[in-house]
């Protein structure tokens, strides 16, 4: 453990902030895979819905700096992709 104040308090928000990345990410997966198994379903109406949803999700997830913004992009374009497929 860190002895310096300001040591600790980097410490203690690398706590936050991990904690903060991690459900930002759990919400973009759950999000993908609303997508995938509306897919898998073919249920075309249901995955529309939950695409716009994951792709808010990515778009907030690039703008904040915990994806990528390219590898954002990649995601929504295969899960657009994906979801058109559909007939």
């Amino acid at each position: 453990m860190a002895n310096i104040k300001s040591s600790k308090k980097r410490a203690a928000l690398a706590v936050i902030r991990t904690e903060r990345n991690k459900s930002v990410k759990s919400r973009v997966k759950t999000a993908i895979k609303k997508v995938e198994t509306a897919v898998a379903a073919g249920d075309k109406t249901l995955a529309a819905g939950n695409l716009q949803k994951a792709i808010s999700e990515l778009g907030k997830a690039a703008s904040k700096g915990i994806l990528h913004k390219n590898a954002s992009a990649r995601k929504v374009s295969s899960l657009t992709r994906s979801v058109n497929a559909l007939s």
